[in-house]
């Protein structure tokens, strides 16, 4: 069975976070995309403290992986949206959590809304079945 490979190209600048530059997925790979997942709980409550919704996010996240029968290995691209500055030790704690130092390839944007105006973050996960 083939692995991804997560690499940094030594001739350009390495990353400004816990990302990886490039993964690159074997042929034949089966590819799941999620939707963006968000910081509500179980009962559908949305907190107002961003710092929460990531802690709901991230639980939401290995919650979608499960239930497809993946790990945080499968991952290979994260998109975030955030509506207002995110708290990097804050979400980086979590991150090193969940992926060690396999970092996936990443994107980041801070923009105006979300899907309902409670809403400060939602992470979509790319993932490839190896």
């Amino acid at each position: 069975m083939q692995k991804m490979i997560r690499k940094n190209p030594r001739n350009m600048p390495r990353p400004v976070g816990n990302y990886s530059h490039i993964t690159r997925v074997p042929k034949g790979a089966g590819l799941i995309v999620t939707s963006g997942q968000v910081g509500t709980d179980m009962d559908g409550n949305i907190p107002s403290n961003l710092n929460d919704q990531i802690t709901n996010t991230f639980s939401n996240m290995k919650k979608v992986l499960e239930s497809e029968g993946l790990t945080e290995a499968n991952i290979i691209k994260v998109n975030i949206w955030a509506t207002e500055e995110i708290d990097w030790d804050y979400l980086d704690a979590q991150w090193d959590v969940l992926f060690g130092a396999e970092y996936p390839s990443m994107t980041v944007a801070y923009i105006s809304a979300l899907g309902w105006p409670e809403l400060k973050i939602e992470i979509e996960l790319w993932c490839a079945e190896v």
